[in-house]
């Protein structure tokens, strides 16, 4: 029960956030004691897909971004999906959600496709980080040290590849929530 106490906000996109990347990290994160909630663009229920292609499973969102702030949160999980990643990048709100973390120096867990919302949100600059490799460039123009690796801790920001990559993710992710806020976090705000 490492993370009893905390509570971790984890983000959904309909049918496009990949269900294992959404999956896995969430339940380690619960079966250490954190409190989790599942953040979405709309109220109700959204449908994650497989390999970007097949369809996944209906799973509940709890709040949307307009109902949250960053204050809420010790720490943020965004699960890649090509679609998933794109349609969050592209929601201001969601965004704006995804900066303040790195404002308020909290760690952040982010996998596959999903490093594109840290692009977006202008918080890569001078960063180690890895993900899907057909997204290096659009991170290493963000400003992004980008490497191939299976996962990457940089100061609280925790990213990796693909599903494959899982395990490592989800117990580097943990390590970081415990350790909580990391004052370089916030040094790549622009």
């Amino acid at each position: 029960m490492k993370l009893q106490g905390k509570k971790i906000a984890i983000l959904i996109a309909p049918r496009g956030t990949e269900e294992p990347e959404f999956v896995q990290p969430k339940n380690v994160v619960e079966t250490e004691g954190a409190d989790v909630t599942v953040i979405g663009l709309k109220s109700g229920t959204a449908k994650t897909v497989n390999n970007d292609l097949d369809p996944g499973g209906d799973y509940a969102v709890d709040k949307t971004f307009n109902d949250v702030s960053a204050d809420d949160f010790d720490g943020l999980i965004i699960p890649g999906g090509t679609a998933g990643a794109d349609k969050l990048r592209a929601d201001d709100t969601a965004v704006a959600f995804i900066r303040a973390f790195f404002e308020q120096k909290k760690p952040v867990a982010a996998i596959c496709h999903a490093p594109w919302t840290l692009a977006e949100a202008d918080v890569l600059k001078g960063r180690k980080v890895t993900s899907f490799h057909s997204i290096k460039t659009d991170l290493r123009n963000a400003g992004a040290n980008w490497v191939d690796e299976e996962v990457v801790v940089d100061e609280g920001l925790v990213t990796s590849r693909n599903p494959d990559d899982l395990d490592a993710f989800c117990a580097r992710a943990v390590e970081e929530f415990c350790e909580g806020k990391h004052e370089e976090q916030s040094r790549s705000v622009a």
